[in-house]
């Protein structure tokens, strides 16, 4: 589907919001990436994306939103150990009414910590440059080269 973001993305199409290196997991299904759009004590969230176009979660097969999940849980347990993030806050919207901007099936996965009032600051994010989302991006995956979850 070329007009889909996501899907660009994921033949290869890079742009200033999205390169290549912001990938920090690739299984069969799923790609996860940093995200371009950085909160002011979030940055370096990530988002994970099937790699199937499929627009939402209602409209998924259960196998993809299996995956999905598990590669967003292996990206929140390397997050701890790459970000030193004593939380995570996993996200996921459907539709234009609930803030899906992308119509791609896509969880959210955010560092947390104490205070970061991270639901009361949805409107100061900004977009990280990429020199920025590789610095995330590189110490993520090396977090996830030593996870030990098997997937």
């Amino acid at each position: 589907m070329t007009e889909c973001f996501f899907c660009r993305f994921l033949g290869g199409e890079e742009s200033e919001h999205n390169k290549l290196e912001d990938v920090v997991l690739r299984t069969p299904g799923t790609t996860a990436f940093v995200s371009p759009r950085a909160w002011p004590a979030n940055a370096g969230n990530v988002i994970v994306i099937p790699n199937e176009h499929v627009s939402d979660l209602e409209s998924a097969e259960d196998a993809v939103v299996a995956e999905l999940f598990i590669a967003a849980k292996r990206v929140a347990i390397a997050m701890r150990t790459a970000y030193d993030c004593p939380a995570t806050s996993v996200r996921q919207h459907n539709g234009a009414a609930a803030g899906q901007e992308i119509d791609h099936l896509h969880v959210h996965v955010f560092p947390r910590y104490d205070g970061d009032r991270l639901y009361d600051r949805t409107g100061e994010h900004r977009f990280a440059p990429s020199a920025e989302r590789a610095e995330f991006a590189r110490r993520l995956r090396s977090a996830l080269v030593s996870d030990t979850l098997g997937v």
